[in-house]
């Protein structure tokens, strides 16, 4: 089991995924087969709704590299979040170099 956290437009994202790879797609990481809390909860977190609701029928995600922050081996999932987060618009995302083509 993975705890995966990475950054997708202004909000960090926690999810738990049972396999993680590296892509064959230069630059990105394959995450598949996403783990949700148990549906029988009576206390929903809306946080964890959304995700559930965006990667209902996912079946397998590819995330660039640059976006992620963290990947963990745990023993067993917890609850997915969403946070936004909150800072300056004068930070920018170190470049991630792209291959050059050979002429």
């Amino acid at each position: 089991m993975y705890k995966v956290v990475f950054y997708n437009r202004n909000q960090l994202y926690e999810v738990y995924a049972r396999a993680i790879f590296q892509s064959e797609m230069y630059g990105f990481i394959e995450v598949e087969e996403f783990v949700f809390g148990e549906r029988a909860k009576l206390v929903v977190d809306p946080s964890e709704e959304k995700l559930k609701n965006e990667f209902a029928g996912v079946k397998r995600s590819y995330i660039p590299m640059h976006n992620i922050v963290r990947i963990d081996e745990v023993e067993k999932e917890g609850p997915g979040k969403v946070v936004d987060v909150k800072g300056s618009d004068n930070v920018r995302p170190f470049p991630f170099p792209s291959p050059t083509p050979n002429d």
